[in-house]
Order: C-alpha cells, then structure tokens, then sequence
C-alpha cells in the first residue's frame, strides 16, 4: 500500500524535486503540502510549489496549506543567495490558482487526529510548523506515524555558518522543541557527512537527466542551476538532493544502508553555534531520540530520481520562461 505522508517544506531546488517524489512515486500517497518560512520569501516559495505541481500536470490536486511565516522567536534568515527564485527563471500565470485556507499547524493537527498512528511527516525545511503543533496539540507528535527530518549534520560541518545547517539554524528553538517532543519515531537525514557523500549530483549527471528531453528532465535543469553554481563556488561538486533523499527514504527505507540510534539536541541560544546539532552515539548516559541516517545508496538514489523525471507530462498551464 502507498505510504500517505505530508510534505512540509520550504520549497526552492530541491524541495521542489522532493514534491514530484512524492507525486509520481506510485507508492506514496501525498496527503498535502503544508509551508514554512525558509529559503526563500514566503510568496515565493508558494509560487514554487505551484510551478512545480504544474510541470506535473497536477495544478490544485494536492491541497497546499501555508504555515508560519516567521521562526517562533528569532528573525527570519533568507538562503536567496543559494537558491536565487529557487525555481530559476521558471515563470506561469498564476491568475486563479489558489490555497487552502486552513492554515499549515491546523492542518497537521488534523490530518493526524483523523488518521492517528497512520500519516508520516516529511519535514524538509525549518521545523516552525512541527514544533507549534506540538505546541498547540500536546497529543499531536504520539499521532505522527513516522517524522523523517532532513535538518543538522551529524556532529559535522555547518552549511550557513561553520556549527550549524541551514534548516537548524533559522529556528532553533523549533528544532529543540521538536526533539523533545515525544515523536515516537524520528529518522534524520543530515547534510554532513551524509548528503555530501551520497546525494550530489555533478553536472554529468545532471546533463543526463536533461537529456531525457522530457518537460520534467528540463526542470530538474532549471530549478538546480543556481544552487548548482553556488555549491561549485564553495567547492561541492555538484547540487545537493537531501530534500528528495528524505522523501525517497520514507517511501524505500531499503535505500539506507547504515543508520545507528542517537540523543539529538539543538543548541538555540549560543551566537557561536545556534542551531548545532549535537548527536550522542550512546556512549553519554543519554536516551536515544532519532535514528539518524549514515549513510545510502547513492548510485541506486540517483537512478531512482533519473528514472522520475523521465516521465512524461504536459504542464497544466504553459510555462512563459524556463523550459526553452
């Protein structure tokens, strides 16, 4: 049977490739979208999600619920000059496409309350809208079936500032809450080392994807070519997919290959290393609370998403920039 899941994202790059994962993947089944502040401007990343479930010719078929547009206590830090638009130079008319109203932590209070014990959450951005559902329905983290977190490294370099990655970093007292929440089970999808090792995509592979000639090969092109720069610039050879890993694990849990228990907490107050993700590997006294992901198959994780985008679809509506 599909896995039913929601996808909580903060949708640029690689959040966008994680959607048509969770689209196209014949076993999942993606209850809705809900959205958090994060990548890029709120509006944009709306637009985004849009854009994206157009190129799969499934406009308005998933219900998109928008969440908080703010960390719960610290301002908002933007990753624009990693994502750019984070969709490139994608553009549509967006006259008439619309949003739920119910907001994004109602929504995930909801779904869950009506199918306890069942749904999973895929939190692939900053975890603000996680951590205000548990905070608004203490019952909600015993409901989650399974909580996969693409977020911290493990006990390894930061992306944004030298102790933390992106996602930890805007809301660290999210990821903190989250942590002590009383999910029942969390898998953690780090970006160092594991992303680094098993799931970049140089631009080999990436002109192989395009080559597929299909309108979805061409927008894995689009939406990975401004992050493709940026993490060149800084010395990754290649784009970054930890976003679709996390989607990709949740549905094919064989596509981990080392994985270990560990306590995870996440410093919020240090200047120095906010949003640090410090993971005990069980020799500290500490109650395990995550099992975090070591390592994949990256050759088979590449494939799988080669062999997505080769699908065929015909845009919902025509696209007025970006797919030439």
């Amino acid at each position: 049977m599909p896995v039913p899941f929601i996808l909580d994202t903060d949708t640029a790059q690689d959040d966008c490739i994680a959607i048509i994962v969770g689209m196209l993947d014949p076993e999942a089944e993606l209850r809705a979208i809900t959205m958090v502040a994060g990548n890029v401007g709120f509006e944009q990343q709306v637009k985004n999600a849009h854009l994206t479930l157009n190129a799969l010719d499934r406009l308005g078929e998933v219900p998109i619920h928008l969440g908080c547009t703010q960390p719960m206590i610290v301002p908002w830090v933007s990753a624009e000059n990693v994502h750019g638009t984070g969709t490139g130079r994608l553009d549509m008319d967006f006259t008439g496409v619309s949003h739920e109203q119910e907001h994004a932590v109602d929504a995930l209070i909801r779904i869950t309350a009506e199918d306890p014990g069942e749904i999973s959450i895929v939190a692939i951005g900053p975890l603000t809208n996680i951590a205000t559902a548990a905070v608004k329905d203490p019952g909600f983290p015993k409901r989650v079936k399974h909580l996969v977190i693409m977020g911290g490294s493990n006990n390894g370099r930061g992306n944004i500032t030298a102790a933390a990655e992106f996602n930890f970093y805007v809301d660290p007292h999210a990821a903190k809450k989250v942590f002590e929440a009383g999910f029942e089970q969390i898998t953690v999808i780090p970006w160092a080392p594991l992303t680094l090792n098993d799931a970049v995509f140089g631009r080999d592979r990436i002109a192989a994807i395009g080559e597929q000639g299909t309108v979805l090969s061409k927008f894995f092109v689009e939406v990975t070519r401004a992050t493709l720069e940026f993490d060149e610039r800084v010395g990754i050879p290649g784009s970054t997919h930890p976003d679709s890993l996390a989607v990709a694990t949740l549905i094919h849990p064989d596509l981990v290959v080392k994985a270990s228990d560990y306590h995870v907490a996440v410093e919020s107050e240090s200047p120095l290393t906010r949003g640090y993700a410090a993971m005990s590997w069980g020799v500290h006294g500490l109650e395990p609370n995550a099992r975090v992901v070591e390592k994949v198959d990256g050759e088979r994780f590449y494939a799988y998403i080669k062999a997505l985008f080769a699908t065929e679809t015909r845009p919902t509506r025509p696209f007025t920039a970006g797919l030439e």
